[in-house]
């Protein structure tokens, strides 16, 4: 694989994921409580949250804990922000996952 090409597409897609179901909602970036990403790795978490506009500090990064478990790393990040208090009850969450076989998905909702 070419990193600068997959890293390249994976943050473009994950934008474009991101506003796309936030658009299908009526909402924008300013409505998410936490950006809970694929945990691919710390450049790609940082580059996403940056094109998308939204302070690190609402994305979810728990790639120095688990590293890049493929499919299991958006749930593994969102058990972690349970589990520490960063997540509450009412809060707006949006889960963009990008993976093998150049698949994506993203799912937004109120926890």
């Amino acid at each position: 694989m070419r990193g600068s090409e997959v890293f390249k597409v994976a943050v473009t897609t994950l934008k474009d994921i991101a506003e796309q179901i936030l658009a299908a909602n009526h909402m924008t970036v300013a409505d998410v409580d936490w950006l809970i990403p694929h945990q691919a790795n710390r450049r790609i978490l940082a580059a996403t949250a940056k094109r998308l506009g939204l302070p690190e500090a609402k994305m979810v990064d728990c790639v120095r804990i688990h590293g890049n478990t493929s499919a299991a790393s958006v749930p593994l990040a969102l058990d972690v922000a349970v589990r520490d208090g960063r997540i509450q009850r009412g809060d707006t969450l949006l889960l963009v996952g990008f993976g093998g076989g150049f698949t994506w998905g993203a799912v937004l909702l109120k926890y």
